[in-house]
């Protein structure tokens, strides 16, 4: 059975704070103005959480439902492939 963990939680985690950043610089520059770090997290959150939390997290699931990643028995860690952020938006 996954773990199960809120959106509180997960956006303590110094990793996503840190993606979080990353998106806030990437959409502003964009954009061409500061977007502020409360619409970058909620963008992120909607965008990007699931796939970071199925690779970094692969027991977890958010306890709203959105988010639901459970490995299966025949994965293995050591032979997961490094995922490049690319890889995030398929």
């Amino acid at each position: 059975m996954a773990n199960q963990i809120d959106q509180e939680t997960l956006l303590r985690d110094k990793r996503v704070l840190a993606e979080i950043d990353r998106h806030l610089w990437i959409e502003s520059e964009k954009q061409g103005r500061d977007i502020g770090f409360e619409q970058a997290q909620k963008d992120w959150v909607k965008k990007f959480s699931r796939a970071w939390m199925t690779y970094h997290m692969p027991d977890t699931t958010l306890k709203n439902g959105k988010v639901k990643t459970a490995r299966t028995a025949k994965s293995n860690t050591r032979t997961r492939k490094r995922r490049s952020a690319k890889s995030y938006l398929k």
